[in-house]
């Protein structure tokens, strides 16, 4: 029976490629317009994740942009982004440094807390409360009551 090795979160975060830009000359799709695409790496997503400070929030599509801009790019890659930031998540706690890598200060673009993050919402509410970032539930979600005042400015 052939032997199958699990990667760990660490692993793929460690291993993964260098952050590459690639040139669409067409369209492929609504979030893939020609131009000069970043795909970042997990390093490159918490590196970023790290210039974020304790109070203060980052949208999704705020951090693709300072990614973007870092490495040349017109934009980063929506889909990998997310994957990375989920990547970094895991492996910091793997690494049991789960409160030494930020990922609950990323937010989507309506402020809404990030259901794919180990912990879920109630998790990334609680930290970001315990920093005194004002938070709000709507219906069965959380968010970020005032996002203009915590946005990390570009």
């Amino acid at each position: 029976m052939p032997s199958t090795t699990r990667k760990t979160a660490v692993t793929k975060r460690d291993a993964a490629p260098a952050p590459l830009v690639k040139t669409l000359v067409e369209q492929k799709g609504s979030n893939y317009p020609p131009g000069q695409m970043l795909v970042a790496s997990p390093l490159a997503v918490q590196e970023e994740l790290l210039a974020i400070p304790a109070g203060r929030v980052i949208t999704t599509p705020m951090l693709r942009a300072r990614l973007a801009r870092r490495f040349g790019a017109d934009y980063t890659c929506p889909i990998s982004t997310g994957i990375f930031l989920r990547i970094v998540a895991e492996a910091a706690l793997e690494e049991a440094r789960a409160d030494a890598i930020p990922v609950w200060r990323v937010v989507s673009e309506d402020g809404a807390l990030l259901d794919k993050l180990p912990g879920g919402p109630e998790r990334q509410a609680a930290r970001l409360q315990q920093e005194g970032v004002a938070m709000e539930k709507r219906r069965a979600r959380w968010f970020v009551s005032d996002l203009s005042a915590v946005s990390l400015p570009d």
